[in-house]
């Protein structure tokens, strides 16, 4: 006997052929890595919410900030016009929608709100008269090393329930995931 459950199927124990209609296995309760891995990401993300609650930063103001931060310590670009190309780490409002996976109108939302902040400030592109680079302003710097900090200790808390060789593996799987 096959109860439908869902879209899949439960075995029921008067099934004498261990199988669901059309020969398929049952379905298997446990939960699937996707599944733990989101409950496990989320439960991360919580504790970055309220870690950047002091600094008044939303989880997309946060994000902007580090990817600039991150585009900063890129090497610098060399190129035959470089006298008029933008500075390492300077980034067009359209390159970091981009990096953002997100419209170009909400990457301008969150740049009008951290340069309300203070954080950064908006360019003109030397090379395009057209488009806008934006740049972290020093107290954008500062912050963000505040909250890296912040972020580290957190991380270490959170992972402190694995023992050092279960951190080693997680680092290990997660970094072949990367992409």
């Amino acid at each position: 006997m096959w109860l439908r459950v869902n879209s899949g199927y439960a075995w029921c124990m008067a099934s004498p052929h261990g199988t669901a209609p059309g020969g398929t296995a049952p379905q298997d309760d446990s939960p699937e890595l996707g599944e733990l891995f989101h409950a496990a990401f989320r439960g991360l993300r919580r504790t970055w919410a309220e870690q950047l609650a002091p600094w008044e930063l939303t989880p997309h103001q946060w994000r902007a900030l580090m990817t600039l931060m991150r585009k900063q310590a890129a090497p610098p670009i060399t190129s035959p016009h470089a006298d008029c190309a933008p500075a390492a780490g300077d980034v067009r409002l359209k390159d970091l929608a981009e990096r953002l996976r997100i419209a170009p109108r909400s990457a301008t939302e969150v740049v009008d709100q951290l340069e309300a902040k203070g954080l950064v400030r908006r360019e003109a592109d030397p090379s395009d008269r057209r488009a806008t680079l934006i740049v972290p302003t020093d107290a954008g710097r500062t912050m963000f090393s505040e909250v890296q900090a912040e972020r580290r200790d957190k991380s270490k808390e959170y992972f402190g329930r694995l023992n050092a060789e279960d951190q080693g593996e997680l680092a290990r799987i997660l970094s072949q995931l990367r992409d």
